[in-house]
């Protein structure tokens, strides 16, 4: 049953916004990590996504139902039960509130507690009613790092913002390819992603738009003194090559194969980029 417990708070979800959280913190600490700190902000931060998590699972029951990667899930199946997976997500919740504010400071809990809105109350409404609930999405999934940093500066500027820009654009052509790839699944749920609504050859125009906008973001930190050139010299080759594996889509025979490309690689520069903004931040 524990095991149960914590499938319902989607570890990948709570890994992936882990990783970027670090990459936030990293770069605001400017190579001197406070190790106790960056623990304590990700052990609250986490507790708060898997509430989120939870919450999501929730709401999403009639649809998980619909489809198949979800249909098993254990509130589908009736192996916990509504009432216990809310209060599940209540103590989770509880816990983050006071690891955050306990141990870090009310900027990160605000920030964290935003993330948390975002991704249950606006985005998981509008994904059923709009095909740019992406979009919302994107915007919660650009607050873990802003949480890292914050964590740190206790204050929102620059580099927050180019934080969040980063994450939240880098999570549309992310999002447009798991869409793409399990396309059936979204039109089974009757859940309007874009794909589903305008067509496959406009969504790879939309990953075109926001991959290159990616790119350009990912330079911003250095041109403005955030990282140094190691940083830009690891980063451009892997936005060179993310951009061309986009452009590839458009003659592509396989769009199935091919989205599932874009989404692994994703998931590669994503890491390599948090990693490089910790051993490559500008010292103060």
């Amino acid at each position: 049953m524990i095991k149960t417990y914590y499938q319902l708070t989607k570890p990948g979800i709570i890994f992936g916004n882990a990783i970027t959280a670090i990459g936030g913190y990293a770069l605001a600490s400017k190579g001197n990590i406070n190790l106790s700190l960056l623990l304590i902000t990700l052990i609250g931060l986490s507790f708060i996504i898997a509430s989120a998590c939870v919450c999501n699972n929730y709401k999403d029951q009639e649809i998980d139902a619909k489809m198949h990667r979800t249909k098993n899930r254990a509130l589908v199946k009736g192996v916990i039960s509504s009432k216990n997976a809310l209060i599940f997500a209540s103590i989770l919740m509880v816990l983050g509130i006071l690891t955050l504010a306990l141990w870090t400071n009310l900027l990160t809990l605000f920030m964290a507690l935003t993330g948390f809105f975002l991704y249950v109350v606006v985005y998981s409404n509008w994904k059923y009613r709009s095909i740019h609930g992406t979009l919302i999405g994107s915007l919660s999934g650009g607050i873990p790092p802003v949480v890292g940093y914050c964590a740190v500066q206790n204050q929102l500027n620059g580099g927050a913002l180019l934080l969040f820009s980063i994450v939240a654009l880098w999570q549309m052509p992310h999002f447009f390819a798991i869409a793409i790839y399990r396309l059936q699944d979204y039109v089974s749920a009757s859940i309007p992603v874009y794909p589903a609504k305008k067509g496959i050859p406009l969504t790879k125009i939309q990953m075109l738009i926001y991959t290159i906008a990616f790119s350009l973001s990912t330079i911003m930190l250095t041109l403005f003194h955030y990282t140094g050139y190691t940083y830009l010299a690891v980063i451009v080759p892997l936005d060179l090559a993310w951009l061309y594996l986009c452009i590839q889509g458009f003659k592509s025979t396989n769009t199935v194969k091919w989205a599932r490309k874009m989404f692994i690689f994703s998931l590669i520069i994503i890491l390599v980029l948090s990693f490089m903004m910790g051993i490559d931040s500008c010292r103060p």
